[in-house]
């Protein structure tokens, strides 16, 4: 059954008294995959990630899931391992979220206190523990807030349709008056803080050669069967990255590519990785590599573009092979993420108008909209469902 977005709440709301005021009467969000905090949690996260049909399709996939990922996980371990144990995205996410929220009390104090609520997808805390969480802070707006600025079907879909079944498996779909932030990828606050670590990375270079780095931009790379049906996830990442080169003044070459493709699929390209090779074997020395689709540090950016491809490019001569800073707690970066929510707010939409939208090239029975039992909540639309996905990210992470 197709996962519909809650419907707001009938009721009047109340005006609290002093004994039943709301630790929290803005509850945001934030929506993401996750990552396994410790070593011991690599397993379980494998576990649930191979578990789930909407990003990985597989052949008797309740007895394979598992093996697959008891198989990887001592490879995976390793590279978290490499890392310092465990993934930071929590950390990271935490940090970000109270920063948010303290700067949305200064700009919305009608709608504080302002709360932020994690919800990862294979790792806790999970949709339903931030849901619960909600309900006994006495949240009364809810914004599902995806973490993740370029909208893809298997990113922030997926999300949103694990949140939407959390809130009927809980008990609380009209517990929240709810909206969504679908997509931020056009939004100027994040395109400062880009060109901003940009700016850091450039700095790693002696000053007669900074002109001439280039400037390496590396997204998460999709099957080219979710781009062939109409994903919006390359339109909206190249938005991105003009912007950010607007902003640097076009004064470097640059260059799109995607990594964490694996498997025998076709992916979308080129890929990060044999962009490094070409560009060595073209006598290219000087790369900055910028993450433009990663909000913070984890598995993607320490391990896999630090030390796999730094490793990579490094044996290749690329000797000034270099990755600009990742997000994380700028001040600019979580005042973006402020703006992001109060712009969505002023705005009064419950969510882009593209929230709405079918992949042209959809197949999915389950995107063709609102079940005829769900009439009554026509003025909502359906979460977009990603059934049938066959996402694996490589080493079975997944964290951006």
């Amino acid at each position: 059954m197709t996962a519909i977005l809650p419907q707001a709440p009938t009721h009047e709301p109340t005006t609290p008294t002093a004994e039943d005021s709301p630790r929290a009467r803005t509850g945001i969000v934030m929506l993401n995959m996750g990552g396994p905090a410790t070593l011991d949690e690599v397993e379980p996260f494998l576990l649930r990630l191979f578990a789930d049909r909407e990003i990985i399709t597989l052949p008797v996939q309740d007895w394979l899931g598992p093996f697959i990922a008891r198989r990887r996980a001592p490879k995976v371990r390793k590279l978290y391992d490499a890392i310092g144990g465990g993934s930071p995205i929590r950390t990271w996410t935490e940090a970000q979220g109270a920063a948010m929220c303290a700067r949305l009390d200064v700009l919305h104090p009608e709608q504080a206190p302002h709360k932020f609520y994690i919800a990862f997808r294979y790792t806790t805390p999970f949709a339903d523990d931030a849901l619960h969480e909600m309900a006994a802070d006495g949240v009364e707006r809810a914004i599902a807030f995806t973490q993740y600025p370029q909208w893809s079907c298997t990113t922030t879909g997926s999300s949103l349709n694990d949140l939407w079944r959390a809130v009927e498996r809980t008990g609380l779909a009209d517990r929240f008056d709810w909206s969504i932030i679908d997509r931020w990828y056009d939004n100027p606050g994040f395109h400062d803080a880009m060109a901003e670590r940009v700016r850091e990375g450039l700095a790693q270079y002696p000053a007669e050669e900074r002109d001439q780095v280039l400037l390496l931009f590396s997204a998460h790379s999709i099957p080219a069967y979710v781009v062939e049906r109409g994903d919006a996830y390359p339109q909206e990442v190249a938005a991105s990255v003009e912007a950010v080169m607007q902003r640097l003044g076009h004064q470097h070459p640059f260059l799109l590519t995607w990594q964490s493709e694996v498997g025998p699929l076709q992916w979308l390209g080129p890929s990060t990785e044999a962009t490094i090779k070409r560009l060595a074997r073209n006598g290219t020395t000087n790369a900055l590599v910028v993450a433009i689709a990663f909000t913070s540090d984890h598995i993607e950016t320490l391990s896999e573009l630090d030390i796999e491809y730094g490793e990579l490019a490094h044996s290749l001569g690329m000797t000034g092979y270099k990755r600009a800073p990742a997000l994380n707690d700028l001040p600019t970066f979580t005042d973006a993420l402020a703006d992001v929510v109060s712009r969505h707010c002023t705005s009064g939409e419950r969510h882009s108008a593209r929230y709405e939208m079918r992949c042209p090239g959809c197949t999915n029975a389950a995107c063709r909209g609102v079940p005829a039992a769900r009439a009554d909540r026509s003025s909502i639309p359906p979460a977009v469902s990603t059934a049938g996905a066959r996402w694996a990210p490589l080493r079975g992470a997944g964290e951006g």
